[in-house]
Protein backbone atom coordinates (compact mmCIF):
# COMPACT_ATOMS: atom_id res chain seq x y z
CA UNK A 1 0.00 0.00 0.00
CA UNK A 2 1.02 3.53 -0.06
CA UNK A 3 2.55 6.12 1.97
CA UNK A 4 2.13 9.49 0.90
CA UNK A 5 2.50 8.29 -2.58
CA UNK A 6 5.10 5.76 -2.51
CA UNK A 7 4.55 2.03 -2.18
CA UNK A 8 5.61 0.08 1.35
CA UNK A 9 5.21 -3.05 2.74
CA UNK A 10 5.81 -3.94 6.30
CA UNK A 11 8.58 -5.69 6.36
CA UNK A 12 10.96 -6.58 3.58
CA UNK A 13 14.55 -7.84 2.41
CA UNK A 14 17.12 -5.56 2.49
CA UNK A 15 19.37 -4.41 -0.95
CA UNK A 16 22.20 -6.02 1.07
CA UNK A 17 20.11 -9.28 0.74
CA UNK A 18 20.18 -10.68 4.12
CA UNK A 19 19.50 -8.12 6.26
CA UNK A 20 15.85 -7.39 7.17
CA UNK A 21 14.16 -4.02 7.05
CA UNK A 22 10.73 -3.01 9.16
CA UNK A 23 8.49 -0.53 9.99
CA UNK A 24 9.18 0.04 13.40
CA UNK A 25 4.82 0.76 14.40
CA UNK A 26 5.67 1.56 17.78
CA UNK A 27 6.58 4.94 16.39
CA UNK A 28 3.44 5.40 14.79
CA UNK A 29 1.62 7.95 14.07
CA UNK A 30 4.54 10.59 15.15
CA UNK A 31 7.45 9.01 13.39
CA UNK A 32 7.79 7.02 10.33
CA UNK A 33 11.23 4.68 11.50
CA UNK A 34 12.66 1.33 9.59
CA UNK A 35 13.96 -0.69 11.65
CA UNK A 36 16.70 -3.01 10.87
CA UNK A 37 16.89 -6.98 12.13
CA UNK A 38 19.97 -8.49 12.04
CA UNK A 39 19.95 -11.29 14.24
CA UNK A 40 17.38 -14.19 14.90
CA UNK A 41 17.43 -12.37 18.60
CA UNK A 42 16.75 -8.71 16.84
CA UNK A 43 13.68 -10.59 15.52
CA UNK A 44 12.19 -12.38 18.54
CA UNK A 45 12.05 -8.73 20.34
CA UNK A 46 10.54 -6.71 17.11
CA UNK A 47 7.74 -9.31 18.11
CA UNK A 48 7.96 -9.47 21.67
CA UNK A 49 8.18 -5.35 21.90
CA UNK A 50 5.53 -4.95 19.13
CA UNK A 51 7.81 -2.89 16.50
CA UNK A 52 6.12 -5.03 14.37
CA UNK A 53 2.70 -6.85 15.54
CA UNK A 54 -0.42 -8.36 13.72
CA UNK A 55 -0.75 -12.14 13.15
CA UNK A 56 0.28 -12.10 9.34
CA UNK A 57 3.22 -9.91 10.14
CA UNK A 58 4.30 -11.80 13.20
CA UNK A 59 4.53 -14.91 11.10
CA UNK A 60 6.26 -13.46 8.41
CA UNK A 61 9.16 -11.94 10.60
CA UNK A 62 9.18 -15.28 12.42
CA UNK A 63 9.74 -16.62 9.26
CA UNK A 64 12.60 -14.19 8.46
CA UNK A 65 14.26 -14.62 11.95
CA UNK A 66 14.53 -18.48 11.41
CA UNK A 67 16.69 -17.29 8.55
CA UNK A 68 18.71 -15.07 10.37
CA UNK A 69 19.69 -17.50 13.03
CA UNK A 70 20.68 -19.59 9.69
CA UNK A 71 23.18 -17.44 8.79
CA UNK A 72 25.76 -17.56 12.26
CA UNK A 73 24.81 -21.38 12.86
CA UNK A 74 23.24 -23.95 10.10
CA UNK A 75 23.05 -26.71 12.91
CA UNK A 76 19.37 -28.50 13.72
CA UNK A 77 20.75 -27.40 17.07
CA UNK A 78 20.42 -24.48 15.88
CA UNK A 79 17.27 -24.35 14.29
CA UNK A 80 15.24 -25.15 17.04
CA UNK A 81 16.61 -23.01 19.45
CA UNK A 82 15.39 -20.79 16.98
CA UNK A 83 12.00 -22.05 16.76
CA UNK A 84 11.84 -22.05 20.54
CA UNK A 85 12.45 -18.31 20.81
CA UNK A 86 10.64 -17.07 18.26
CA UNK A 87 7.41 -19.16 19.47
CA UNK A 88 8.08 -17.94 23.05
CA UNK A 89 7.23 -14.53 22.15
CA UNK A 90 3.01 -14.25 21.32
CA UNK A 91 1.12 -16.79 23.02
CA UNK A 92 -2.11 -16.05 20.61
CA UNK A 93 -1.86 -15.69 17.20
CA UNK A 94 -1.58 -18.77 15.46
CA UNK A 95 0.57 -18.01 12.26
CA UNK A 96 3.22 -17.64 14.49
CA UNK A 97 3.22 -21.47 14.84
CA UNK A 98 2.06 -21.95 11.48
CA UNK A 99 5.04 -19.79 10.20
CA UNK A 100 7.77 -21.80 12.37
CA UNK A 101 6.31 -24.63 11.58
CA UNK A 102 6.41 -23.99 7.68
CA UNK A 103 10.37 -22.76 8.23
CA UNK A 104 11.11 -25.84 10.29
CA UNK A 105 9.43 -28.73 8.36
CA UNK A 106 11.52 -26.67 4.77
CA UNK A 107 14.56 -26.54 6.50
CA UNK A 108 15.58 -29.48 8.57
CA UNK A 109 15.09 -32.20 5.92
CA UNK A 110 18.49 -30.36 4.11
CA UNK A 111 21.61 -30.92 4.68
CA UNK A 112 23.43 -27.79 6.75
CA UNK A 113 25.04 -26.27 3.88
CA UNK A 114 21.49 -25.07 2.03
CA UNK A 115 19.85 -23.95 4.79
CA UNK A 116 20.50 -20.11 4.83
CA UNK A 117 19.55 -19.89 1.03
CA UNK A 118 16.93 -22.30 1.86
CA UNK A 119 15.42 -20.37 4.90
CA UNK A 120 15.68 -16.80 2.51
CA UNK A 121 13.58 -18.43 -0.14
CA UNK A 122 10.72 -19.70 2.20
CA UNK A 123 10.67 -16.82 4.37
CA UNK A 124 10.21 -15.04 1.19
CA UNK A 125 7.52 -17.17 0.22
CA UNK A 126 5.95 -16.52 2.91
CA UNK A 127 5.65 -13.33 2.72
CA UNK A 128 4.60 -13.33 -1.15
CA UNK A 129 2.27 -15.56 0.06
CA UNK A 130 0.41 -13.50 3.02
CA UNK A 131 0.18 -10.82 -0.02
CA UNK A 132 -2.05 -12.85 -2.25
CA UNK A 133 -3.79 -14.23 0.37
CA UNK A 134 -4.62 -10.41 1.62
CA UNK A 135 -6.08 -10.04 -2.38
CA UNK A 136 -8.25 -12.70 -2.45
CA UNK A 137 -9.55 -11.47 0.97
CA UNK A 138 -10.13 -8.20 -0.61
CA UNK A 139 -11.71 -9.15 -3.82
CA UNK A 140 -14.17 -11.41 -2.01
CA UNK A 141 -15.10 -8.53 0.54
CA UNK A 142 -15.07 -5.74 -2.42
CA UNK A 143 -18.30 -8.03 -3.54
CA UNK A 144 -19.76 -7.15 0.07
CA UNK A 145 -19.12 -3.65 -0.18
CA UNK A 146 -20.92 -3.50 -4.08
CA UNK A 147 -23.80 -5.30 -2.44
CA UNK A 148 -24.74 -2.40 -0.31
CA UNK A 149 -23.33 0.47 -2.56
CA UNK A 150 -26.46 -1.47 -4.92
CA UNK A 151 -28.60 -0.66 -2.43
CA UNK A 152 -27.89 2.89 -1.35
CA UNK A 153 -28.67 5.76 -3.35
CA UNK A 154 -26.38 7.67 -5.94
CA UNK A 155 -23.58 9.26 -4.28
CA UNK A 156 -24.62 7.81 -0.35
CA UNK A 157 -21.53 6.96 1.44
CA UNK A 158 -20.68 3.12 2.67
CA UNK A 159 -19.47 3.57 6.72
CA UNK A 160 -17.29 0.55 7.53
CA UNK A 161 -16.34 0.25 11.10
CA UNK A 162 -13.44 -1.42 11.97
CA UNK A 163 -11.68 -2.56 15.51
CA UNK A 164 -7.80 -2.51 16.12
CA UNK A 165 -5.61 -2.14 12.88
CA UNK A 166 -6.45 -5.17 10.87
CA UNK A 167 -4.74 -3.47 7.85
CA UNK A 168 -1.32 -3.31 5.86
CA UNK A 169 0.63 -2.96 8.87
CA UNK A 170 -0.69 -5.52 10.32
CA UNK A 171 0.06 -8.01 7.53
CA UNK A 172 3.24 -7.63 4.38
CA UNK A 173 0.87 -5.82 2.36
CA UNK A 174 -2.60 -5.06 1.52
CA UNK A 175 -3.94 -6.17 5.03
CA UNK A 176 -6.56 -8.49 6.10
CA UNK A 177 -10.05 -6.03 7.16
CA UNK A 178 -8.65 -3.23 5.16
CA UNK A 179 -8.21 -5.13 1.81
CA UNK A 180 -11.29 -4.64 0.46
CA UNK A 181 -11.89 -0.94 1.87
CA UNK A 182 -8.58 -0.37 0.04
CA UNK A 183 -9.89 -1.62 -3.15
CA UNK A 184 -13.53 0.15 -2.68
CA UNK A 185 -12.07 3.69 -2.63
CA UNK A 186 -9.04 3.00 -5.34
CA UNK A 187 -12.53 2.11 -7.17
CA UNK A 188 -13.63 5.38 -6.54
CA UNK A 189 -16.22 4.20 -3.99
CA UNK A 190 -17.79 6.68 -1.55
CA UNK A 191 -16.37 4.72 1.35
CA UNK A 192 -15.88 5.95 4.85
CA UNK A 193 -14.20 3.90 7.99
CA UNK A 194 -14.98 4.66 11.59
CA UNK A 195 -12.17 3.88 13.35
CA UNK A 196 -12.17 2.28 16.72
CA UNK A 197 -9.35 3.96 18.93
CA UNK A 198 -8.64 0.93 20.42
CA UNK A 199 -7.49 1.22 23.82
CA UNK A 200 -5.32 0.63 25.68
CA UNK A 201 -2.62 0.78 22.71
CA UNK A 202 -4.50 2.98 20.58
CA UNK A 203 -3.79 0.66 17.55
CA UNK A 204 -6.74 2.48 15.83
CA UNK A 205 -6.29 5.72 16.52
CA UNK A 206 -2.12 5.76 15.83
CA UNK A 207 -1.84 2.48 13.08
CA UNK A 208 -5.12 2.34 11.31
CA UNK A 209 -6.06 6.08 11.24
CA UNK A 210 -2.19 6.78 10.17
CA UNK A 211 -2.61 4.17 7.06
CA UNK A 212 -5.83 5.14 5.59
CA UNK A 213 -4.95 8.96 5.77
CA UNK A 214 -1.67 8.10 3.94
CA UNK A 215 -3.79 6.36 1.47
CA UNK A 216 -6.62 8.83 0.88
CA UNK A 217 -9.26 7.23 2.62
CA UNK A 218 -12.22 9.06 4.48
CA UNK A 219 -12.12 7.99 8.12
CA UNK A 220 -13.20 9.34 11.50
CA UNK A 221 -11.59 7.79 14.97
CA UNK A 222 -13.87 7.35 17.81
CA UNK A 223 -13.34 6.57 21.23
CA UNK A 224 -13.81 2.50 21.77
CA UNK A 225 -17.86 2.81 22.79
CA UNK A 226 -19.31 4.70 20.23
CA UNK A 227 -19.40 2.12 18.07
CA UNK A 228 -23.01 0.72 19.73
CA UNK A 229 -24.32 4.66 19.80
CA UNK A 230 -23.86 4.89 15.79
CA UNK A 231 -25.06 1.20 14.73
CA UNK A 232 -28.25 2.64 16.84
CA UNK A 233 -28.62 5.31 14.19
CA UNK A 234 -27.48 3.72 11.38
CA UNK A 235 -24.76 5.30 10.72
CA UNK A 236 -22.72 2.05 10.35
CA UNK A 237 -23.65 -0.24 6.87
CA UNK A 238 -21.04 -3.30 8.02
CA UNK A 239 -18.25 -4.19 10.75
CA UNK A 240 -15.19 -5.64 9.28
CA UNK A 241 -12.63 -7.06 11.55
CA UNK A 242 -9.44 -9.38 11.74
CA UNK A 243 -8.75 -11.89 13.38
CA UNK A 244 -5.54 -13.57 15.57
CA UNK A 245 -7.03 -16.96 15.79
CA UNK A 246 -10.31 -18.63 14.20
CA UNK A 247 -11.32 -22.41 15.67
CA UNK A 248 -12.66 -24.78 13.80
CA UNK A 249 -15.76 -23.81 15.07
CA UNK A 250 -15.82 -20.33 13.85
CA UNK A 251 -15.48 -18.60 16.55
CA UNK A 252 -12.70 -15.61 16.41
CA UNK A 253 -10.24 -14.29 19.07
CA UNK A 254 -9.34 -10.84 18.28
CA UNK A 255 -8.10 -7.62 20.05
CA UNK A 256 -10.24 -6.94 23.31
CA UNK A 257 -13.56 -5.15 22.42
CA UNK A 258 -13.93 -6.89 19.52
CA UNK A 259 -16.95 -9.27 21.16
CA UNK A 260 -18.71 -5.94 22.51
CA UNK A 261 -18.94 -4.61 19.08
CA UNK A 262 -20.31 -8.32 17.52
CA UNK A 263 -22.71 -8.03 20.81
CA UNK A 264 -23.76 -4.30 19.25
CA UNK A 265 -24.39 -5.45 15.67
CA UNK A 266 -26.22 -8.24 16.29
CA UNK A 267 -28.44 -6.03 18.35
CA UNK A 268 -28.96 -3.53 15.28
CA UNK A 269 -29.01 -5.71 12.80
CA UNK A 270 -25.70 -4.54 11.36
CA UNK A 271 -23.36 -7.43 9.67
CA UNK A 272 -20.18 -8.01 11.61
CA UNK A 273 -17.62 -9.90 9.11
CA UNK A 274 -14.12 -11.15 10.14
CA UNK A 275 -11.45 -10.95 7.23
CA UNK A 276 -8.57 -13.91 8.25
CA UNK A 277 -6.08 -15.34 6.04
CA UNK A 278 -6.37 -19.12 5.93
CA UNK A 279 -3.09 -19.79 8.27
CA UNK A 280 -4.99 -17.98 11.11
CA UNK A 281 -7.62 -21.05 11.07
CA UNK A 282 -6.70 -23.40 14.21
CA UNK A 283 -8.39 -26.66 13.75
CA UNK A 284 -7.20 -28.37 16.71
CA UNK A 285 -9.03 -25.73 19.20
CA UNK A 286 -13.09 -26.29 19.04
CA UNK A 287 -13.72 -23.66 22.18
CA UNK A 288 -12.73 -20.53 21.54
CA UNK A 289 -13.62 -19.26 25.06
CA UNK A 290 -12.24 -21.74 27.30
CA UNK A 291 -8.68 -23.29 24.60
CA UNK A 292 -7.14 -20.36 23.32
CA UNK A 293 -4.60 -18.52 25.38
CA UNK A 294 -5.50 -15.10 26.00
CA UNK A 295 -2.64 -12.89 26.15
CA UNK A 296 -2.15 -10.31 29.36
CA UNK A 297 0.28 -7.49 28.55
CA UNK A 298 2.03 -5.19 30.82
CA UNK A 299 -0.36 -2.69 33.40
CA UNK A 300 1.80 -0.05 31.57
CA UNK A 301 -0.21 -0.06 28.22
CA UNK A 302 -3.93 0.55 30.10
CA UNK A 303 -2.14 2.87 32.85
CA UNK A 304 -0.08 5.11 30.32
CA UNK A 305 -0.47 7.15 27.41
CA UNK A 306 2.40 8.21 25.09
CA UNK A 307 1.13 11.16 22.58
CA UNK A 308 3.17 14.28 21.00
CA UNK A 309 2.89 17.35 23.20
CA UNK A 310 2.14 21.03 21.90
CA UNK A 311 5.83 21.67 21.09
CA UNK A 312 6.72 18.18 19.65
CA UNK A 313 8.01 16.40 21.89
CA UNK A 314 6.66 13.02 22.21
CA UNK A 315 6.11 12.05 25.90
CA UNK A 316 4.60 9.07 28.12
CA UNK A 317 2.68 10.24 30.99
CA UNK A 318 0.46 7.98 33.67
CA UNK A 319 -3.46 8.34 33.44
CA UNK A 320 -4.28 5.78 36.17
CA UNK A 321 -3.88 6.47 39.89
CA UNK A 322 -0.85 5.25 41.43
CA UNK A 323 -1.24 2.46 43.42
CA UNK A 324 -4.28 0.94 41.42
CA UNK A 325 -4.16 -2.15 40.17
CA UNK A 326 -4.41 -2.72 36.05
CA UNK A 327 -5.90 -5.92 34.64
CA UNK A 328 -4.76 -5.82 30.54
CA UNK A 329 -6.27 -8.61 28.77
CA UNK A 330 -5.05 -8.64 25.05
CA UNK A 331 -8.17 -10.54 22.97
CA UNK A 332 -11.51 -11.45 23.64
CA UNK A 333 -13.09 -14.45 21.67
CA UNK A 334 -16.53 -13.49 19.49
CA UNK A 335 -18.54 -17.14 19.34
CA UNK A 336 -19.15 -18.00 16.13
CA UNK A 337 -22.84 -16.81 16.23
CA UNK A 338 -22.12 -13.54 16.48
CA UNK A 339 -20.36 -13.37 12.88
CA UNK A 340 -22.32 -12.74 9.82
CA UNK A 341 -19.09 -14.11 7.77
CA UNK A 342 -15.92 -15.01 7.64
CA UNK A 343 -14.16 -13.33 4.35
CA UNK A 344 -11.39 -15.51 3.21
CA UNK A 345 -8.85 -15.66 0.16
CA UNK A 346 -11.54 -18.74 -1.33
CA UNK A 347 -14.31 -16.81 -0.79
CA UNK A 348 -16.99 -16.04 2.39
CA UNK A 349 -17.81 -18.52 4.39
CA UNK A 350 -20.32 -19.39 7.65
CA UNK A 351 -18.64 -19.39 10.67
CA UNK A 352 -18.97 -23.00 11.07
CA UNK A 353 -16.68 -26.07 10.97
CA UNK A 354 -18.10 -27.39 8.39
CA UNK A 355 -18.24 -24.31 5.88
CA UNK A 356 -14.22 -24.21 7.38
CA UNK A 357 -13.47 -27.50 6.05
CA UNK A 358 -14.84 -27.87 2.97
CA UNK A 359 -12.87 -24.63 1.57
CA UNK A 360 -9.26 -25.21 3.90
CA UNK A 361 -10.01 -29.48 3.58
CA UNK A 362 -6.14 -29.48 3.70
CA UNK A 363 -5.65 -27.68 6.72
CA UNK A 364 -8.46 -29.47 8.21
CA UNK A 365 -6.64 -32.61 8.17
CA UNK A 366 -4.30 -30.95 9.83
CA UNK A 367 -1.85 -30.42 7.47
Amino acid sequence: MKVDGRHFRSIWLEPDGWSVGAIDQRRLPHEFVVAGLTTCEAAAEAIRSMLVRGAPLIGATAAYGVALAMRTDVSDAALERAYDALMATRPTAINLKWALDMMREALLPLPPSARTAAGYAKAFEIAEQDIAINKGIGQHGLALIEAIRARKKPGERINVLTHCNAGWLATVDWGTATAPIYMAHDRGFAIHVWVDETRPRNQGASLTAWELGHHGVPHTVIPDNTGGHLMQHGMVDLVIVGTDRVTASGDVCNKIGTYLKALAAQDNGVPFYVALPSPTIDFSIRDGIRQIPIEQRSADEVATMTGRTADGRIETIRVVAEGSPVANYGFDVTPARLVTGLITERGVLGADRDALARAFPERARGR
